[in-house]
């Protein structure tokens, strides 16, 4: 795993690679989190596929630039500087959380750019559609208002897995997991910019013009995403395929298996069929 700074531009975005043949594939993360979050998928996959990943604006070892305000379409910005330092004209890009909101700007603003494009436990945004439910929204405020470690610990746990998913699983794993998503608290200054972004994404009427071949995994037991608002990107998005998947909004860890398991048929359909359309365009 090697580690790059992009010093092209403002913020400077810091990004990881790894894996060195197969599809490349740019990993999105969410609020607040690091993209080292994507461990389950980085360790399922590096062994065929190129991927790289990065902290967001704000997030780990990124700046987070003098505005206090972002949009999506400035996140999707850092994300397209990142192809470029690693010298990548195209990527699978694959984004959850808000960073399938992200993925989206991306695909929307950069097409060509885009092999295929998967978005897990996302939405499309909208009036009030960013809201989650009652039991979502409690569990995101005690995660801010957490004064201690083992309060965040406790709080971001009941915010991203199901019941039944805590009852069974790997302890210290778990553990492991949960300090390294709360052991260092997100600056207030970079929530803010993040929650100013979520509140204004809209991408309703524009993913309608969407090209690339899209999978959405909807975590059916989502209490942070209402779940509805994957099936409704699903109905929006013309080339796209719906997987559903029990558990929480923590779904890249709690169904790691499946979500690898999707996200590798997804690239391996969107090569094969770039393949063919390719010979299509040489023989016509």
């Amino acid at each position: 795993m090697t580690s790059t700074v992009v010093s092209a531009g403002s913020p400077r975005i810091r990004f990881w690679r790894a894996g060195d043949r197969g599809p490349r594939t740019l990993l999105v993360m969410g609020l607040s989190m690091r993209g080292s979050m994507w461990q389950p998928q980085i360790e399922g996959l590096k062994g065929d596929h190129q991927l790289a990943w990065f902290d967001n604006r704000g997030v780990g070892e990124s700046e987070s630039g003098e505005s206090r305000t972002w949009t999506m379409a400035d996140m999707a910005f850092d994300a397209l500087r990142v192809l470029d330092a690693l010298g990548w004209d195209s990527a699978h890009i694959v984004g959850v959380s808000m960073g399938g909101m992200i993925a989206q700007e991306i695909a929307l603003r950069a097409p060509g750019r885009v092999k295929s494009l998967s978005l897990i436990a996302t939405h499309s945004g909208g009036k009030r559609g960013f809201l989650p439910g009652l039991n979502g929204i409690r569990c995101f405020l005690r995660v801010q208002a957490a004064s201690t470690l083992e309060q965040r610990i406790s709080a971001l746990s009941q915010l991203l897995y199901t019941p039944s998913f805590l009852a069974t699983v790997n302890r210290d794993e778990l553990e492991r997991r949960s300090r390294a998503q709360a052991g260092t608290p997100t600056d207030r200054k970079t929530v803010f910019g993040q929650l100013s972004a979520v509140v204004r994404h809209d991408t309703r009427s524009r993913l309608k013009t969407l090209e690339a071949s899209t999978l959405i995994v909807k975590p059916e037991g989502d209490i942070l995403i209402r779940p509805e608002r994957s099936e409704d990107l699903h109905r929006r998005i013309p080339n796209s395929r719906l997987v559903k998947v029990p558990g929480g909004h923590g779904t890249i860890f709690e169904n790691a298996d499946l979500v690898n398991s999707a996200l590798r048929e997804h690239f391996r359909s969107a090569e094969v069929e770039a393949l063919a359309m390719q010979a299509s365009s040489i023989h016509a």
